[in-house]
């Protein structure tokens, strides 16, 4: 992943190549063709027949700890209730897995999405929300963002737009979200955990540099603009040539500057 500190890139490699035989090739498109299957045996089905069905796979909390676990595995399967949505949704996961797969391997991208419906199911299990793959999109969307900021879709199929914009816009509606309603802040940290396991310790690091980058470069300026401001200074009254063109400086044995005032 990018971005990892030496440490946990090794612990991946580890890992990688211990259980890297056992991760699924193409997880997110899987994901997104069972949500198709499930749409087609929804459309299927009579309206009034499809919501038990639904009732089967989602992640409800309370039917979850009477051992129905299969609720922690089952809840991303669910299609958006619109045909149109549910497809769009579809194809742009399909997109979002590649560029990942590309990115991580298929070794990091299970890590991710199993990691990331963890800790939905976590947050769904401790506060008694309901999950849903909504959450899932969006950490997809937003890895995908960071790695390809500047990745452009077609909006509505007609509108170019790029990536990055589309999770900012989807950010700004979480927030508002939150400020509309704070203990919605517990359901979006968990939802979004994986992502701010995988990429916020590279943003801080990267602040930090900056930082440092910009202090050490400031204080180089200072010396610089310091260096060209004078040439002499006398060591006991800390006069320079610029306060004083005329002042001629002698130096002492000990190499310290003095000028001809001070030396009266």
């Amino acid at each position: 992943m990018p971005q990892e500190k030496p440490v946990l890139k090794a612990l991946l490699d580890k890992l990688e190549t211990r259980f890297g035989r056992f991760a699924v090739p193409g997880c997110i498109q899987l994901i997104a063709t069972l949500q198709l299957i499930a749409l087609v045996v929804f459309m299927l089905l009579p309206p009034d027949a499809r919501q038990p069905y639904e009732d089967f796979l989602i992640l409800d909390p309370s039917l979850v700890w009477q051992g129905q676990v299969w609720r922690l595995l089952t809840f991303v399967f669910i299609p958006a209730s619109s045909v149109f949505v549910a497809v769009i949704t579809a194809l742009f996961m399909m997109w979002l897995g590649r560029g990942l797969d590309e990115a991580w391997g298929a070794f990091r991208v299970n890590l991710y999405v199993f990691g990331g419906m963890a800790a939905i199911a976590a947050g769904s299990l401790l506060f008694g929300h309901r999950g849903d793959a909504f959450w899932l999109h969006l950490t997809l969307l937003f890895a995908f963002a960071t790695l390809y900021p500047n990745e452009e879709i077609l909006l509505f199929f007609v509108l170019p737009v790029k990536i990055k914009w589309v999770a900012l816009f989807s950010a700004a509606m979480l927030g508002l979200m939150v400020l509309a309603s704070p203990i919605a802040l517990i359901r979006v940290v968990f939802a979004l955990l994986n992502y701010l396991v995988v990429f916020a310790p590279g943003f801080v690091q990267g602040r930090l540099h900056a930082a440092r980058v910009a202090n050490r470069r400031a204080r180089f300026d200072q010396k610089a603009t310091g260096a060209a401001e004078f040439f002499h200074q006398c060591r006991q009254c800390g006069r320079t040539e610029v306060d004083d063109p005329s002042l001629q400086f002698r130096v002492t044995d000990a190499g310290d500057e003095i000028c001809a005032a001070c030396r009266r």
